[in-house]
């Protein structure tokens, strides 16, 4: 950063901001530099006859022959340098003076040449000011001083009296008075009689004294600002006053009346009239792609008219920039801002910002640097920036673009181009293929349309992000502009011709002409031709064709593009070959002749890249910067620029430095990190991409250049007994980059200008005493500090001190006030103890704080402390505060000492505090410190509760690049305490330990740990039984090496590697084996492992005796007979049980080591059982399944596997324990699968039934009603088939109502189905439970032909035929016979009779051909009845017997009225659309059977199949004659239920 200003005249036209930061020695410069060494003359010869070198032991003076040095100054200065920026705050003093101090023309020549050049121009300088100034204040001194003898004393006397002044709010006001005497009067300001204090209030008040002229300057008046000042003139012989009075007034209406009630007539001020200082200034910045950041740049303005802000105007590279969406700038509150919203890579440049006020201009510039964003894919490149179209035409535009850095990323492939319409978001790709150069010509755009662009890079990892995109361009014609003429008439009227009108009537345009190649590169060619001439009204489009060169073989090549714009992009041309194109001009009444053909022309092949950049040189610059400069490349070939890369010295990475190609061939790399070392190198870049990589440079440490420092400053009083004063001094802020060694004094007379020299050899310390003074006398005082680069800038003059003996008994002020270890919440505060103690010892120290700008000071410790550091916590983080310390004696607090500097609660970016450890290799406790920043000068300064260790064989220091280690030769509790360091010429890196016992205790045991090691083992000696019956005996250590060693030892003999025994050892896991092969009882013992490595060893044994040793004999017996099994077909896993979805209990086992004749045979209790699928042991598994499992399957199941090789038994014993276990796998899935209860009413009652995939009486199956379990009994029956449970209610009452619940326990859960039987569900199954119950007594009472019937009776002519039958009914039926439907009437030939309620018989005397048919009864009570068929064949004698023909017996259906037949019941619940489980079979009707007329087989009355919700019978129901009626069959209630699986 470099800031300047610059007079208006000498500035150039155009925007131009120098960025080679050159000196240029204004007018104002000298003015400057004559006002900072006003007083007398003689101050300047006074200033300049010191030696340079600090190390000199004696100050001479020389004689000022300036005429040679002038002229090597003027050729120095004429040639353009490059002067490195200064990137932080300096003061203005410092920044006038040292602009003579850093012209540094042979960068490259070495530290001892520059330091040789530095001290050259310096001296130099000096002799410039001195000389001018020499001759403007002789003259002043000349005009103005009259003579008069200095010996003749005079008190104070006012020959200029203050004036008063009444001014408008927020203006300046300045009073000022001369004033005379002898010695020189020391001048007070009052207001209203209290002192005038510039430190209360900054930037307020300022007391200045030039020439006797004595002046107080009232900053942004306000109101409260009207007061009587005074100006109180003092010397030995007496005191003189001045009063004037300052009235500021505010205008009407401002929130306070005026004085006078006006409003102030102010004359118009233009912005470039006010006075501009420039105060805190933006540094170096760093940004991101997408990200905002904003430069601000605070200054105080005089006078401040809110509506005359000053003129600003903000550049970048040279280039004025302009308020916009992408670019904000205000100026307001005292800054001036600059907000970029959204950063891209082509905002990377150098800022500068021009504020012009009355002396000229005020300059201020920094750079900014923006990084690529992070890639959407990993290892694409970044984002390519500064895209501009060029060349625009109505349907062609060149685009162009510059290509991103690639440092660790894959060399760039191509790019593609992208066109969005103005107005829409669609981005549409231009290119098919990546164009490999940084233009490409897009074509077929929309006349008039307006059109953005953006470039994407790609390589082989993928795509970069889009570039920012281009300004907006309009497809038009360029040479319509060129076809109007505009002629004035007198000055007042315009009059606009087109080429048009000058042509006539043109219908067929001319040919084009000059058709050339405006662009030719290998991927394509543009042609480029003049538009015809006359060319007509109407609009025009062009056709192109192309030949080989020679041979007039024309071809089009636009058949598809209606081309209105006098350029064309070929992509297709081919490598090697010459072409010749010519144009036609074509509008709508036709085609010109063709224009002449163009030259021969052939795709260039790539001109490449440049050549590498030659020899890259890195000299110091500043703290955090390094100066890089190179030779240009040989070969430029359109060079757009450089880049630059750098790499800490040891890593592998390079790092980007700047992200936009850079012109210039030298360039200040920022951001670095203090006293890291670098290398740097450098590509250049053109549109065909990068160059190789130049050189890499030198390393160099990233270190301030080297300068003279800049000039201490806060001199105060220490001591004074009348004769002498001691006075101290605060270290230069900036020490040039050496060490500063030397102070120099001067001194002079308050009443006088000329200083005299106190010390004529060099003063180390920051104290001095200063002797031979008399007594009442004021004196003032300045420093000047030295390095090796020579003597810096003397410090200001110090307020007048009075040599008066110090007499009070207090103690002086403590000075030096310092601070160590800034966070933001703590800092530490130190001092000196002061030099005038007072009447007694000082005893201890009080400090007060107070924030900056306060005068509100806090006591911190309400004790005073003996030591002189405070540690002070509770600071805010991020305020800013100021110390001050008080010493105290016997007698009292004594004087403050001066403020402190004002201190900020941060941490330093970066800080890292002490670590304390203990060396892994010797075992040294030590406490370490990795410094955030160093510099080639900085030391690392140990303390032991703040009081520096130096040289104690307690403790060694050792420095290691930015790390510093104390380390502890031979710790105890007399190390205990605090330990600080502070790392020397920095911004402060501190940072502190406390060392408690407990921490020294733990170090202490890990430091003979290190010193006296042992290998430390993750497992002690163990053994483990493997599979063959070998016992492995092993340890494992946390690490081994490979020079490990160790020994096996058994009851107290080694054990070495051989049959039967081998013993190893694995580096890379720590283990260490020993396997014993035939473990036996001889092997009882005690065994333990021995291990050496290196200085570390260690051991571990293992007690094998007693049970312990029989358990591991037992089980090593085991795995060696498991081993023998193992050899013929064995179980690889023995029988286990598991339970299929449909509730089947498998057994089932692995086998394993089977063939072909391997057999497997099942048993149950030693008697084999033969499945219906036998098994098949080549597929390595066996099952034998046991469905619908009950307790009849308990029992010991056994599995045999055998051949030639062996047998092999699994045994399984289903009982106990293993039982349960089975029937709750079995409740398990059948709990799962139930369903919810279904009601279902019964003749006996009402009954819940649960369906579930299986149901078993063993299952752990409760039922509940209203919470209480429910016992199986006469009332409530329980009980189940394998597909459901049922709970029955025999006789149910209302008793029975209310909620049923069924839970199925598989042990672990418990499976819960409900039923509410209450309200109307219990009210509909009652009903039909009565319905059932009635008509199950029907069918029990109805009549029915009990048996003696045949179905079919074949009888001969003449015979009699008898059909007898048993009837039953309560009451007893009625009984009918029928022939063929009629009626049978009793008579002779046929009688029936029915006697005694229970046998009917039909006797048919000598029976008759015409007796054959169809017979049937129909017995019937009131219950119902039943109709029974039998068919009879009458032959005649001597005929054959007919074959039977079965009649078709019928039960005669109950015809039930209308009371009889209840109507169905309504479900208790809605219907679910869960439909209702349905029935496996249904109960057919009975049949009657006929064999032989004896033959009465008994039959079977139809039953109800609970099964059924709805039964309905298969036969046809006749309607019996005499409305006989049968039973209604039952039905029943149910509540939806889910279908049975």
């Amino acid at each position: 950063m470099a800031s300047k200003v610059i007079p208006w005249y000498k500035r150039k036209h155009g925007s131009q901001v120098k960025t080679d930061y050159a000196i240029h020695h204004t007018k104002r410069v000298v003015k400057k530099q004559v006002e900072r060494y006003g007083g007398d003359i003689q101050t300047f010869s006074s200033c300049f006859q010191r030696p340079c070198s600090c190390l000199t032991s004696s100050r001479k003076s020389r004689s000022h022959s300036v005429s040679q040095a002038q002229v090597h100054a003027t050729e120095d200065m004429a040639e353009p340098a490059y002067t490195i920026p200064q990137f932080r705050q300096r003061t203005a003093e410092e920044q006038g003076t040292e602009e003579y101090q850093r012209v540094s023309t042979n960068v490259g020549k070495g530290l001892a040449v520059i330091q040789e050049e530095i001290h050259r121009m310096r001296m130099v300088t000096k002799a410039q000011v001195e000389s001018l100034a020499i001759q403007i204040e002789v003259k002043n001194l000349m005009r103005k001083r009259p003579e008069f003898l200095d010996d003749i004393p005079k008190m104070p006397d006012f020959l200029v009296a203050l004036r008063p002044h009444t001014v408008w709010e927020k203006m300046q006001v300045k009073l000022f008075c001369t004033v005379e005497g002898n010695p020189r009067p020391i001048v007070q300001w009052y207001k209203g009689g209290v002192p005038v204090d510039p430190l209360s209030i900054p930037a307020k008040y300022k007391i200045e004294n030039k020439y006797g002229v004595h002046s107080l300057i009232i900053s942004r008046c306000a109101v409260s600002d009207t007061a009587e000042y005074s100006a109180v003139a003092t010397n030995p012989h007496g005191t003189a006053t001045s009063k004037a009075t300052v009235t500021v007034k505010r205008p009407a209406g401002a929130g306070e009346f005026s004085h006078l009630g006006l409003v102030p007539h102010l004359t118009e001020i233009h912005a470039s009239k006010l006075e501009v200082t420039l105060l805190d200034r933006f540094t170096v910045t760093f940004g991101v792609e997408g990200g905002s950041i904003s430069l601000v740049c605070s200054m105080v303005v005089v006078p401040d008219l809110p509506n005359v802000p000053p003129l600003a105007q903000w550049y970048r590279d040279d280039k004025l920039l302009h308020q916009g969406n992408l670019a904000e700038m205000s100026v307001c509150g005292g800054s001036a801002r600059l907000t970029l919203t959204h950063l891209a890579k082509d905002d990377e440049g150098l800022y500068t910002l021009r504020i012009f006020t009355k002396d000229g201009t005020a300059e201020h510039s920094a750079y900014l640097f923006v990084s690529d964003a992070a890639p959407s894919v990993a290892g694409a490149p970044g984002a390519p920036m500064s895209v501009k179209a060029y060349d625009v035409n109505s349907d062609y535009v060149l685009v162009a673009w510059k290509p991103p850095n690639t440092v660790n990323e894959a060399p760039i492939t191509g790019y593609f181009v992208d066109r969005c319409e103005a107005g829409s978001d669609t981005w549409v790709q231009c290119n098919n293929t990546p164009v490999n150069i940084c233009k490409y010509p897009v074509h077929g755009l929309s006349v008039g349309s307006s059109y953005y662009f953006r470039v994407r890079a790609v390589n082989k990892t993928g795509i970069s992000r889009p570039s920012r995109k281009s300004d907006r361009v309009t497809a038009i014609d360029a040479a319509e502009n060129e076809r109007l003429q505009v002629v004035k008439i007198e000055g007042k009227y315009d009059i606009v011709i087109r080429d048009d009108d000058l042509e006539g009537y043109v219908t067929i345009p001319g040919e084009p002409t000059d058709v050339h190649a405006s662009e030719i590169y290998h991927s394509y060619v543009v042609l480029s031709w003049k538009p015809p001439s006359p060319r007509g009204r109407a609009p025009l489009w062009y056709i192109i064709e192309k030949c080989l060169a020679g041979t007039g073989a024309w071809q089009r090549i636009n058949t598809a593009v209606k081309l209105h714009s006098p350029r064309y992009p070929v992509f297709d041309l081919q490598d090697g070959q010459k072409y010749q194109f010519r144009v036609y001009s074509v509008n709508l009444y036709g085609s010109s002749e063709p224009s002449a053909p163009s030259e021969p022309i052939q795709k260039m092949d790539e001109d490449g890249v440049p050549s590498a950049p030659g020899t890259v040189v890195s000299t110091r610059n500043t703290k955090s910067s390094v100066f890089v400069q190179w030779e240009a490349p040989k070969h430029p070939k359109d060079l757009m620029g450089y880049y630059i890369d750098a790499r800490v010295v040891g890593a592998k990475e390079w790092f980007a430095c700047n992200h936009k190609p850079f012109k210039h061939n030298r360039f200040v790399v920022h951001g670095l990190i203090p006293g890291e070392s670098y290398v740097f190198r450098v590509q250049a870049v053109n549109i065909y991409g990068l160059s190789d990589e130049s050189q890499e440079s030198s390393p160099i440490t990233v270190e301030p250049s080297l300068s003279t420092p800049s000039a201490p400053y806060g001199i105060t009083m220490l001591s004074c007994d009348g004769s002498s004063m001691t006075v101290a001094w605060k270290s230069p802020k900036h020490c040039g980059g050496s060490k500063v060694n030397a102070y120099y004094i001067d001194k002079r007379n308050a009443d006088t200008l000329v200083w005299k020299e106190v010390n004529l050899s060099a003063v180390t310390e920051r104290v001095c005493t200063v002797d031979n003074l008399t007594e009442g006398t004021f004196y003032e005082f300045k420093v000047q500090a030295g390095n090796m680069a020579g003597v810096g800038v003397p410090s200001a003059p110090s307020t007048p001190m009075k040599c008066e003996a110090w007499t009070m008994e207090e103690p002086g002020p403590a000075y030096d006030l310092s601070f160590s270890e800034v966070r933001s919440d703590s800092l530490v505060i130190l001092w000196n103890a002061p030099v005038y103690t007072g009447a007694g010892a000082v005893t201890g120290y009080f400090v007060d704080r107070a924030k900056k700008g306060s005068s509100d000071f806090v006591t911190l410790n309400e004790e005073a402390v003996s030591h002189r550091y405070l540690q002070v916590t509770g600071l805010e983080a991020g305020e800013t505060y100021v110390f001050r310390v008080c010493a105290v004696n016997s007698k009292g607090i004594g004087k403050p000492s001066a403020l402190s500097d004002p201190v900020c609660a941060k941490a330093l970016q970066g800080t890292k505090e002490i670590m304390a450890g203990v060396d892994e290799e010797t075992g040294d406790i030590f406490l370490s410190l990795e410094a955030c920043e160093i510099s080639e000068t900085s030391k690392f300064v140990w303390s032991k509760n703040y009081k520096a260790i130096g040289d104690c064989p307690r403790v060694s220091v050792t420095n290691k690049g930015r790390t510093s280690r104390l380390t502890f030769t031979n710790p105890d509790k007399a190390d205990l305490g605090r330990y600080s360091v502070v790392v020397t010429d920095t911004d402060g890196v501190s940072a502190s330990h406390t060392l408690t016992e407990d921490a020294l205790n733990t170090m202490m045991e890990l430091s003979y740990a290190i010193r006296h090691p042992i290998v430390p083992l993750k497992h002690g000696l163990n053994y483990e039984i493997l599979p063959k019956g070998h016992v492995r005996f092993w340890l494992q250590a946390v690490k081994l090496s490979p020079s490990v060693s160790h020994r096996f030892i058994v009851n107290d003999k080694e054990v070495s590697s051989g049959e039967g025994c081998k013993i190893s050892h694995d580096v890379a896991s720590g283990v260490i084996q020993m396997v014993v092969e035939n473990f036996t009882r001889a092997n009882e013992g005690t065994y333990t492992v021995q291990i050496l490595d290196g200085k570390a060893k260690t051991q571990s044994s293992l007690v094998l005796v007693g049970d312990a040793f029989k358990v591991a004999l037992r089980e090593a017996e085991f795995q060696r007979k498991e081993h023998v099994r193992k050899q013929g077909p064995h179980f690889e896993e023995y029988l286990y049980f598991t339970v299929t979805e449909d509730c089947t209990v498998m057994l089932t086992c692995k086998v394993a080591s089977v063939k072909k004749e391997t057999s497997f045979h099942w048993f149950k209790d030693d008697d084999e059982i033969v499945p219906e699928t036998p098994p098949n042991v080549m597929s390595g598994a066996c099952g034998l399944p046991l469905p619908l499992f009950s307790r009849k399957d308990q029992g010991v199941y056994k599995a045999v596997l055998s051949d030639d090789r062996g047998k092999d038994t699994s045994v399984f014993d289903i009982s106990g324990q293993v039982f349960d276990n089975i029937i709750n796998a079995i409740a398990q899935i059948a709990g799962a699968s139930a369903s919810e209860l279904v009601l279902q009413c019964t003749p006996q009652g009402i009954r819940l039934q649960c369906y579930m995939n299986y149901y078993t009486e063993e299952m752990k199956t409760v039922w509940k009603h209203k919470e209480s379990k429910i016992a199986s009994s006469e009332k409530m029956r329980i009980g189940g088939t394998s597909e459901m449970a049922w709970m029955q209610i025999c006789d149910p009452t209302d008793k029975e109502k209310g909620h049923y619940s069924i839970e199925i326990s598989d042990g672990v859960t418990t499976y819960t189905r409900t039923f509410d039987l209450s309200g109307q569900a219990y009210t509909d199954a009652y009903e039909e439970y009565l319905r059932l119950k009635a008509a199950a007594f029907a069918e029990k009472n109805r009549g029915r032909v009990v048996g003696g019937l045949p179905d079919v009776v074949t009888i001969m002519e003449e015979k009699s035929l008898s059909l007898t039958c048993t009837v039953w009914g309560e009451p007893t039926p009625e009984v009918t016979w029928f022939k063929n439907e009629q009626e049978v009437a009793s008579n002779e030939h046929t009688k029936v009779t029915f006697d005694g309620g229970k046998f009917a018989s039909m006797v048919i005397n000598k029976v008759t051909p015409d007796d054959s048919g169809k017979y049937s009864i129909n017995v019937r009570n009131k219950y119902g009845g039943e109709f029974v068929e039998i068919t009879v064949s009458v032959y005649k004698h001597g005929e054959q017997i007919p074959e039977p023909k079965l009649g078709h017996p019928k039960t005669a259906t109950p015809t039930a009225s209308a009371a009889a037949t209840p109507v169905p019941p309504k479900s208790p619940t809605p219907f679910s659309k869960t439909p209702t489980p349905t029935p496996k079979s249904q109960t057919p009707a009975p049949s009657v059977k006929s064999p032989t007329p004896a033959s009465t087989p008994a039959r079977k009355s139809p039953t109800p199949t609970p099964k059924s919700p709805t039964p309905t019978s298969k036969s046809p129901t006749p309607t019996p004659p005499r409305g006989a009626k049968s039973p209604t069959p039952p039905r029943f209630v149910k509540s939806p239920t889910p279908p049975r699986k």
